[in-house]
């Protein structure tokens, strides 16, 4: 009888303790087993988050921006290239046309100085003509004389600044040198040459300040 009522009829004491007993139990199992949210599914969580797309799409955006700025320095290059071509181009043009200007720059003077020229050698003719038929006097030889003289000055002095006659008097006829007033037919020189000269041509430098006035030849007729 007394070993029913052990059994059944059990300390409330007995009961508690072996009560937590259990609960320590469970809990150490909790600790033992690992849950379905541990360290280790977390991070292959996320891995599969990082794929290789993902990690591929930053690389591509940095070799297209560095392929974007190679040519951007390659068009600023080329461009800085033919700017100072162009600068160069520049420099030297305007050198060249500096020079020019100062190489004929006595050009429009000379233009303007050769009517004189001109009447003095008319003068000498008439005077030259009227010697020799004797019919200049002494004075007037004397003045001719000063004339020409004058003359040779003044040649000297176009000589000086690169300024010298046009050779025209049985020279072939050139356009770029000579301009033809009238032909004349003549058998003794061959066609297109400068038979007479009527008005003395000058270049300065290489350049025509005015063409001489000729008269040219051309074939004589047949009898």
């Amino acid at each position: 009888m007394s070993h029913f009522k052990n059994r059944f009829y059990n300390n409330p004491q007995d009961n508690d303790d072996s009560d937590q007993q259990q609960n320590s139990q469970d809990q150490d199992q909790s600790k033992e087993e690992p849950s379905g949210n541990s360290a280790d599914d977390l991070e292959v969580d996320f891995g599969d988050a990082f794929d290789d797309n993902g990690a591929e799409e930053p690389v591509k955006e940095a070799e297209d921006e560095l392929s974007a700025l190679k040519k951007e320095l390659a068009e600023a290059k080329d461009k800085t290239l033919r700017t100072f071509a162009e600068l160069e181009n520049f420099r030297k043009r305007s050198a060249r046309t500096l020079q020019d200007e100062l190489k004929y720059a006595n050009m429009s003077l000379i233009r303007d100085m050769l009517p004189v020229m001109d009447n003095l050698l008319r003068a000498i003719e008439a005077a030259e003509k009227q010697d020799q038929a004797g019919e200049l006097t002494e004075q007037g030889k004397a003045l001719l004389d000063g004339v020409k003289m004058v003359v040779e000055q003044f040649n000297t002095v176009l000589a000086k600044h690169n300024c010298t006659p046009i050779e025209a008097v049985n020279q072939p006829f050139d356009p770029n040198f000579h301009q033809a007033i009238t032909q004349m037919p003549s058998a003794d020189v061959a066609p297109n040459t400068v038979l007479m000269e009527t008005q003395k041509g000058y270049v300065l430098h290489d350049r025509v300040v005015r063409p001489s006035q000729v008269i040219v030849s051309c074939e004589a007729p047949k009898e």
